[in-house]
């Protein structure tokens, strides 16, 4: 498509990512159903047209949020280097094997320190809310890893974080026309703010929303945001989407079973 072309948007990339996030959005569903995020009862229409409208509103957003962030991530030197090289038909196992196991590793920290914050130090006070999402099926706790890898990091990293760099490399850049690392970690760190009190409507379902439970959103997702928006910068949207989903993995599937 010619505003692909104009825009120095790779498509292929594009539709990948979409897709992606399509699948994930599915993948969310029925998780958000044992919790009872999806209230059946207090819906206007019938069940499956309010998911297919759901997923309509999604794909519109991400579509959006998407094409942005590849766009504006090509001016600022951000974006998913092993896709890319993907496909341009490279090899990429090298660049693959060089980010995997830090992601991993980054990521299973980061959900094991979230796990024993929010069960051990929060807990004097209030409820943990990883118990709260530890009740639907072990395969939908699965399944819901994928949204919060692919989509969580597309809205926050890819988007907003890029959309933020950019502003600022408007502001100050290198001699290179890069930004400057002041502007990257200030985005890396509103992002990650944004990010914690981003988690508060859900939280909203399982308890009363006081100062205490904010700061608990703020502090634990922002320890995996400013994780994963490092990552991002310095390694591609793949390693921060890998580390997410690996948190995710560690707090919703594998540490449950041991409580």
């Amino acid at each position: 498509m010619a505003l692909f072309k104009r825009a120095g948007v790779n498509r292929g990339l594009f539709l990948i990512l979409l897709v992606a996030s399509i699948l994930a959005n599915i993948s969310v569903i029925p998780y958000a159903l044992s919790l009872v995020l999806m209230r059946t009862t207090e819906l206007p229409v019938p069940l499956p047209v309010a998911v297919l409208i759901q997923l309509f509103q999604a794909t519109a957003f991400f579509s959006v949020a998407i094409f942005a962030g590849l766009f504006l991530g090509k001016k600022v030197g951000l974006g998913a280097p092993v896709l890319e090289s993907w496909l341009r038909a490279e090899s990429i196992k090298e660049k693959l094997m060089s980010i995997l196991k830090l992601s991993i590793f980054l990521g299973v920290l980061v959900g094991i320190s979230i796990f024993f914050l929010d069960r051990i130090a929060f807990a004097f006070f209030i409820e943990p809310i990883t118990a709260s999402q530890a009740g639907p099926p072990l395969w939908q706790r699965f399944l819901v890893s994928f949204y919060g890898g692919i989509n969580e990091e597309i809205g926050m990293r890819l988007f907003l974080m890029t959309l933020i760099v950019w502003i600022s490399s408007k502001i100050r850049r290198t001699q290179a026309g890069l930004p400057t690392s002041l502007g990257v970690w200030i985005a890396i760190i509103l992002i990650s703010v944004i990010f914690g009190l981003g988690h508060l409507p859900m939280t909203a379902k399982f308890q009363q929303i006081t100062s205490l439970v904010v700061f608990r959103a703020v502090l634990l997702n922002g320890i995996a945001g400013v994780v994963f928006g490092w990552l991002y910068w310095k390694k591609g949207l793949e390693s921060a989407m890998i580390s997410h989903f690996s948190t995710d993995i560690i707090l919703h599937v594998i540490l449950p079973l041991f409580c």
